[in-house]
C-alpha cells in the first residue's frame, strides 16, 4: 500500500506552540491510502492552519521523502524548515512521530552546534592537544595507529584522506576506526558473545571518553578528535543503537524502519565527520542542508550494503528488506532464504536499487560544499559505492550465491574520476537553492 504523508511546516522564524492547540488538531488526521480521499477531519486542519499566519501543508510520496530530512522538500519544493512529520497508528489513535523526523532532530542539532563553533573566517576553531595519561608522542602513536588501521580495511578511503590536513585527517582516522570497532562489536569474530549489557558498557566508556577519560589508546585519539572539533555525542550513540537493533531485530516491517536502522549504523557516520571535513569557506550552501547530503551518503551506503549481502544476511536468518515491499512484489522470506533469482526478485531489486540511487544523487549535491582538501575521500566512498550496484545488475541480480564487487581495475579508474569531482568549487547554481 502506498502512502501520503501529511506534513506541516512553517515559514522561518515561526515556532510551534502546544498552547495554539494545532497539534491536538493533528491528532484526529487519518493515515489513508493514497488512492482514497483525504479524511473530512482534513478540512479541519487546514481551517486551523490557515489561521496560523506563515503555515501551510504539504505532503510528499513516501519514496521520496526520505532524502530531504534536513529540508521541506526537494529542490522543487519551497524553502521552508520541516516542523514535524507526523504519522498516525490508527490502532492506537495516536500521532507517532516517524524515522525522518527523529534523524532530523539530530541532524538539527549537530548542524547548531557547528554554526555556533564556526569562527569569524568560516573555519572550525580547532582546540589543542587535551590533556592524556602519558605524553604527546602516545597520543601521536595512538593517531599512527588508527591510521594504520584504516589503511589495513579502507584502503581507497585512506589514500583519500592523505590530501587532507594533517589535523582533520586524523581525527578522520579516529573515528573511522571508533565505528569499526563498533561495528565489530556484532559482526566480528567475537559476535556470538555480545550481549545487551556488553553494549551498554561500550555506551558507558563513550562518555568517558567525551568526557577526556580514554580507556585505551584507540580511545584517546578520539577523546582527542571531539574535545578538538564540535562533534555531537548522540550520533555515536546511535550506532551502539543500531548495533542492538541487530542483536534484536531480524526483520523490519516497513522501509521507515529501515530508514531508521540505516541512520543508525551508516547515516550517523555522515554527521560525524562534517564537522571534520570542514564546509568550504566558499560555499553557500546552509549548513543543513550539507549534513542532508552526508546523511544521504550514509543511508545510500547501507542500502548498497543490505542489496549486495542478501544471500549472506539470509544465511544468518536476517533480511533487511521492508516486508511490506516483499509482499508487493510477491514474494516472502521463503524466496529469499530458497535463493532463486525469479522476474519478481528482478524487479523487487530494481525498485531498491532505484531507491538507493536516489539518496547517492542527493549526496552528490552536498559533497561539493566540503572543504576542498576533504573532497577526493568523500567523492571516492561515493563512486564506488555507486558501483556495487552496477555490479548487482551486470549479475543479473543474483545478491544470493553471488556477491557484487567492484574489480580492483575499476578501483583504480575511480580514483582520479574522484579526484576531478573534488576539484570542482562550489555551484553557485545549487547553493543559491539550498541557500534560506
Amino acid at each position: 500500500m502506498s502512502g501520503t504523508l501529511l506534513w506541516v511546516v512553517s515559514s522561518p522564524g515561526l515556532e510551534v506552540s502546544h498552547s495554539s492547540g494545532l497539534l491536538d488538531s493533528i491528532r484526529s488526521v487519518k493515515f489513508l491510502d493514497s488512492s482514497k480521499a483525504m479524511s473530512r477531519d482534513f478540512g479541519s486542519i487546514r481551517a486551523k492552519l490557515g489561521k496560523e499566519k506563515g503555515w501551510r501543508l504539504c505532503s510528499l510520496s513516501t519514496d521520496m521523502k526520505y532524502t530531504c530530512v534536513g529540508r521541506s522538500g526537494l529542490e522543487s519544493a519551497s524553502n521552508f524548515p520541516l516542523i514535524a512529520n507526523v504519522l498516525v497508528n490508527p490502532a492506537a489513535g495516536e500521532v507517532a512521530v516517524s524515522s525522518e523526523q527523529k534523524v532530523y532532530d539530530v541532524v538539527m542539532k549537530q548542524a547548531s552546534l557547528v554554526k555556533r563553533k564556526l569562527g569569524a573566517a568560516g573555519e572550525l576553531d580547532a582546540k589543542p592537544d587535551i590533556a592524556l595519561p602519558g605524553n604527546l608522542s602516545l597520543l601521536n602513536e595512538a593517531y599512527d595507529r588508527c591510521g594504520e588501521i584504516c589503511a589495513e580495511y579502507a584502503k581507497t578511503f585512506y589514500l583519500g584522506t592523505l590530501l587532507m590536513t594533517p589535523e582533520r585527517r586524523r581525527a578522520i582516522w579516529a573515528i573511522y576506526v571508533w565505528c569499526r570497532r563498533t561495528d565489530e562489536l556484532v559482526d566480528g569474530p567475537n559476535a556470538s558473545q555480545i550481549t545487551p549489557t556488553a553494549l551498554d558498557r561500550w555506551e558507558s566508556r563513550l562518555e568517558e571518553l567525551f568526557q577526556g577519560r580514554p580507556f585505551d589508546m584507540l580511545d584517546a585519539a578520539l577523546s582527542d578528535t571531539v574535545a578538538k572539533f564540535p562533534v555531537d555525542i548522540q550520533p555515536f550513540k546511535d550506532m551502539i543503537e543500531g548495533m542492538r537493533l541487530d542483536l534484536k531485530k531480524p526483520r523490519y516491517k516497513n522501509f521507515d524502519e529501515l530508514y531508521l536502522y540505516c541512520y543508525y549504523v551508516a547515516g550517523t557516520v555522515g554527521i560525524m565527520s562534517v564537522p571534520i571535513m570542514g564546509i568550504s569557506p566558499n560555499s553557500q550552501a546552509t549548513t543543513e542542508s550539507v549534513y542532508n547530503a552526508a546523511l544521504a551518503l550514509g543511508i545510500a551506503n547501507q542500502l548498497t550494503n543490505i542489496l549486495r549481502d542478501v544471500g549472506e544476511d539470509a544465511s544468518r536468518g536476517r533480511v533487511y528488506l521492508p516486508q511490506d515491499e516483499l509482499a508487493q512484489a510477491g514474494l516472502s522470506d521463503e524466496d529469499i532464504f530458497a535463493g532463486k533469482v525469479t522476474d519478481k526478485w528482478r524487479n523487487f531489486m530494481k525498485s531498491q536499487i532505484k531507491r538507493a540511487r536516489m539518496f547517492f544523487d542527493e549526496a552528490e549535491k552536498g559533497v561539493t560544499e566540503l572543504n576542498e582538501a576533504s573532497r577526493w575521500p568523500v567523492w571516492a566512498s561515493l563512486l564506488l559505492y555507486r558501483q556495487i550496484l552496477d555490479e548487482i545488475e551486470a549479475n543479473d541480480y543474483n545478491n544470493f550465491t553471488r556477491r557484487a564487487y567492484v574489480s580492483k581495475a575499476k578501483k583504480l579508474l575511480s580514483l582520479p574520476a574522484a579526484y576531478a569531482r573534488s576539484m570542482v568549487p562550489p555551484s553557485k547554481k545549487l547553493s543559491s537553492v539550498m541557500k534560506t
